[in-house]
């Protein structure tokens, strides 16, 4: 995986600050991969509850990530108890590393 520690703690602190403390993070694509160069920051947030507004969630998941990590490109995905199952979710899981 090619984050730094200090990028880790932000991520981790980001997801517990807006979904609490039962959140999950996964970094996919290239950024999970040490082999790899460039490329944006994909994470995927899961969370068992379920959230009245999805947009606004993912807005602050991603505002607080471009505070915390500095004006670069940042990919989310959420999925909350509600959200249907989607490709990329297992996609993300079987690809990524957890934080």
């Amino acid at each position: 995986m090619r984050l730094s520690q200090d990028q880790v703690n932000a991520i981790r602190h980001t997801a517990q600050a807006v979904l609490g403390d039962s959140a999950r993070v996964i970094v996919f694509g290239s950024m999970a991969q040490d082999d790899r160069r460039g490329g944006d920051i994909d994470l995927f947030f899961e969370t068992d509850q379920s959230l009245e507004n999805r947009a606004k969630v993912l807005c602050k998941l991603s505002g607080s990530l471009t505070l915390a990590l500095g004006d670069r490109k940042i990919d989310v995905i959420l999925k909350d108890a509600n959200t249907p199952p989607a490709r990329i979710f297992d996609i993300a899981r079987r690809t990524g590393v957890p934080l």
